[in-house]
């Protein structure tokens, strides 16, 4: 599932979107096309063996607990002076045959096919995805039971994982919030068992307890989306209503009660009629959209531009890029990574098939799009330099 149409196929597509995100568990059985894993125990061992791993990247949990980093892990010293944990195999295997859980945060940007498997939900859903791996080898509860603050989707890779589920005990709780939600009473509202090629989409708030009870060891993946809300929305349209001169003004906290009240009133009008505005969600999406960064990549060895050479590879980097065509200026424009870029409309279908997020040749594309290899190189060599694209295989 390394693109977006798989996923949106995967979770129920807009179905899904309309009527189970946001507001209640969802599970995804496995079938005959998707039980594939993205990560396998030998990527696992070649992760944590060949990259420096220390906390948060890497951590135990037990009971809920840290387990203390120098229970696995023993500092080194290179002859620069740099330290760092290097993991003690005998000692990590100990500690999760006794009861703890291993986690790798971020593994989507150090093992590219969870790269792309998160790219894809970046699309599918329109939000920041962030991967992290989890392994058990027992049916003590690494994490205790607890919420988390974002929506997730989880992907079972390997053996079984139990996930005991209850509602929410605040309506949608976050990070930084004014109270926290109270310990739920009752039995769980589903008792789930997850098997390889199973997928769980869990909205935030929901409690939860997570075993590897089922006699095998369990590995499984969970893309946590980051999170929007009304503050945030808020939080945006005040950036954008610095045009209007009620927002730049001084509070005025020395004034008499009239002139405070006649400065709110002023800015409760302006956010108001800002409110009112029926395109205003829309406008809001597309701005972050095309102002999020994406997964940036550099493009080796071509420092200054790429070569008109047809094995060429090359990707767009922004997952939520957006394409405008303006028929009466015979142009297309391309927003993505805070940067738009106005082309001839003959650019259209080359920057369409980069908006798949498949990687494609030069070649390929300037047969797309009926232009020369040379001009299909100078684009994207404009979107390299903007961040917005990288080459993911060199001329040989």
């Amino acid at each position: 599932m390394h693109d977006a149409a798989s996923w949106a196929v995967r979770l129920g597509g807009d179905q899904f979107l309309t009527q189970a995100f946001h507001r209640s568990y969802a599970v995804f059985p496995a079938d005959g096309t998707n039980g594939t894993p993205i990560l396998s125990w030998d990527d696992l061992n070649t992760i944590l063996s060949t990259h420096r791993m220390d906390p948060p990247r890497l951590r135990l949990s037990q009971d809920g607990v840290t387990v203390p980093l120098d229970r696995y892990s023993a500092p080194t010293t290179n002859r620069r002076g740099v330290t760092w944990n290097r993991i003690h195999p005998a000692e990590l295997h100990a500690r999760l045959a006794e009861g703890a859980s291993l986690v790798v945060d971020a593994i989507d940007a150090i093992h590219p096919p969870i790269g792309a498997a998160a790219e894809a939900l970046e699309r599918f859903f329109g939000t920041p995805v962030q991967t992290n791996a989890y392994a058990s080898w027992t049916e003590t509860e690494g994490f205790g039971r607890h919420w988390d603050d974002h929506d997730v989707v989880v992907v079972q890779q390997h053996g079984a994982k139990r996930w005991r589920l209850w509602e929410p005990t605040r309506t949608a709780p976050t990070y930084r919030d004014v109270e926290s939600p109270e310990e739920p009473d009752g039995d769980p509202v589903a008792d789930i068992v997850l098997n390889p090629g199973d997928v769980l989409y869990l909205p935030r708030g929901w409690w939860h307890t997570v075993t590897a009870d089922q006699g095998t060891e369990s590995l499984h993946l969970t893309f946590g989306l980051v999170t929007h809300t009304g503050a945030g929305l808020i939080s945006w349209l005040a950036d954008q209503m610095h045009t209007d001169t009620i927002m730049r003004l001084d509070i005025p906290r020395h004034a008499d009660l009239a002139a405070k009240s006649a400065y709110l009133d002023a800015l409760r009008a302006a956010m108001t009629s800002a409110l009112s505005d029926p395109a205003l969600i829309d406008r809001w999406a597309d701005s972050v959209d095309t102002t999020h960064h994406g997964r940036p990549a550099p493009s080796l060895p071509y420092v200054e531009a790429i070569l008109p050479k047809p094995e060429i590879t090359v990707r767009l980097t922004a997952a939520r890029a957006k394409l405008t065509t303006n028929p009466d200026a015979g142009t297309v424009t391309l927003a993505a990574a805070g940067t738009e870029w106005e082309f001839a409309d003959q650019a259209g279908p080359v920057l369409r098939a980069l908006l798949t997020g498949e990687a494609a040749t030069l070649a390929e594309l300037a047969d797309t799009a009926g232009l020369e290899i040379k001009d299909v190189a100078g684009l994207l060599s404009v979107l390299i330099k903007g961040q917005a694209a990288a080459v993911v295989r060199a001329a040989s």
